[in-house]
């Protein structure tokens, strides 16, 4: 596998990433270097993580799987939204409530639903020929980057409409699981 084909498959790993971190980015009154450098690093280093453990179960996990990762991507994903859309709609919600939070059990739940794919590309790494510790390091730097951007897009657009970005995150995070379903019982191409 190239360069290029890596830094593409690392893009592609990481929007799942991107996408949450912009919700995180729409939760948040006022981000700091310290906050982004958290999103970034969470979901980059699970970016890296997930593959490195697929890559050392290898074949032998491999059908068990890949037959459930989008079903875990689905319910975490629809999990977190959901919780999203409550918060937004509640009526003695302030402005430093939970959906900007970046706790552990937060930030752990969104790594590993938004990384879940990766654990497969892991897999698939065992039977190329990819020098893993390389391979996995790209796609964790390309995430933290990407993830970093999106959290300041995200604020960008939801200091003004907390309320009603935090409504459109909850749905982009539950419509992003029902994707990853959808796209893994082909029907989405």
């Amino acid at each position: 596998m190239g360069l290029f084909e890596l830094f593409i498959l690392a893009v592609g790993l990481s929007m799942d990433a991107f996408a949450v971190s912009v919700c995180k980015g729409l939760a948040m009154p006022k981000i700091t270097l310290k906050k982004t450098l958290i999103v970034g690093a969470w979901f980059g280093g699970f970016q890296a993580l997930m593959p490195a453990i697929g890559y050392v179960l290898g074949v032998q996990f491999r059908d068990k799987i890949t037959a459930i990762d989008h079903w875990i991507a689905f319910v975490l994903l629809g999990i977190i939204g959901a919780n999203m859309i409550k918060e937004a709609c509640s009526k003695d919600c302030d402005c430093e409530d939970e959906s900007e939070s970046l706790d552990i059990r937060t930030m752990f739940l969104l790594a590993v639903a938004t990384s879940i794919d990766a654990l497969a590309v892991g897999i698939t790494f065992a039977f190329l020929n990819v020098h893993i510790v390389a391979a996995v390091s790209f796609i964790g730097v390309t995430t933290f980057v990407i993830s970093a951007i999106g959290v300041k897009i995200g604020n960008v657009f939801g200091t003004r409409y907390k309320s009603k970005a935090e409504l459109a995150g909850g749905i982009i995070l539950i419509l992003l699981g029902l994707k990853i379903l959808l796209e893994h019982l082909g029907f989405l191409g």
